[in-house]
């Protein structure tokens, strides 16, 4: 896979989210959270890890939880070269979790996700920056994700401090503005939609960025496949990419999540952005 350059280390163009390893799952009524729980044993993820390694992804987008930053540290003490770009647990003392995520293979860390939007939400910018000057103490990038393109547009016209942006193509926040990470309240994402008008705002928003960016839920969280038979499937995946990566800029990243219970979707999701990559190539050599 093509790689880009992600402050100094090589980093390839699509990489891993562990969502599905900790139980995140978006179609509760088709795989519950502990669904994937039980199948991602601490076994099953380590080698988890290994196979993404070996189809061909570097790159990982891990939860900085004691459970996760236990396997990881064991998973490259093994020999595994995977590079992590850290999600904080915020329920943990953040000096610790930095101490933990120094120990492997680091290459940065962001203000998690829906703990921005809530402290932006409740009017707490100032906290966001405290902990983005925290973070800045593991001496490695510091990022910011949100949900919310108006977040991640006002940061970028203030100037919050990060060196890049996650961006989700999808608003988990709808009914739950105000509602503090489920990490924090326990209440599950079952009832959570995902609505298609949200990808062209976010999309409309990683345009005038000028600092790199990782997007995520570019399958909705899987909502995107329900009902659709595996060709179709394939089909909407190409496309994905080709909406996705048409947007971002060379050295920025896409993330996806990977759940191995049922089919290998690391390598479905490998091959399918080859095959992508390479019909993308062959056009612009036409040209």
């Amino acid at each position: 896979m093509n790689t880009v350059d992600f402050f100094g280390h090589k980093v390839t163009k699509l990489i891993i989210g562990d969502n599905p390893m900790t139980g995140h799952s978006y179609i509760e009524d088709k795989t519950t959270g502990e669904d994937m729980k039980r199948f991602y044993t601490a076994e099953n993820i380590k080698a988890t890890f290994k196979h993404i390694e070996e189809i061909g992804f570097n790159a990982m987008l891990p939860l900085a939880d004691p459970y996760m930053v236990r396997l990881i540290q064991e998973y490259q003490a093994a020999g595994g070269n995977l590079k992590y770009i850290w999600q904080p647990y915020m329920p943990m003392n953040q000096k610790v979790s930095m101490r933990e995520i120094a120990k492997v293979n680091t290459i940065g860390i962001y203000h998690q996700g829906t703990t921005t939007d809530y402290l932006y939400e409740n009017g707490n910018i100032e906290k966001i920056k405290e902990n983005i000057k925290m973070w800045r103490e593991l001496g490695t990038p510091v990022g910011i994700a949100s949900h919310l393109p108006e977040v991640i547009q006002r940061c970028e016209e203030e100037d919050w401090g990060v060196d890049f942006y996650l961006t989700s193509l999808h608003n988990s926040r709808r009914g739950r503005r105000g509602e503090p990470s489920g990490f924090l309240s326990g209440k599950t994402k079952a009832h959570v939609k995902f609505y298609p008008q949200d990808r062209p705002l976010m999309l409309d928003t990683i345009r005038q960025l000028t600092k790199p960016v990782i997007a995520y839920k570019l399958f909705a969280g899987g909502q995107i496949f329900l009902g659709k038979t595996q060709e179709e499937k394939r089909e909407i995946i190409k496309g994905v990419y080709d909406e996705v990566f048409s947007v971002l800029k060379p050295n920025d990243i896409a993330a996806i999540g990977v759940f191995q219970r049922d089919m290998d979707e690391v390598k479905e999701d490998f091959e399918l952005y080859e095959e992508w990559y390479a019909e993308k190539m062959a056009k612009s050599e036409v040209k």
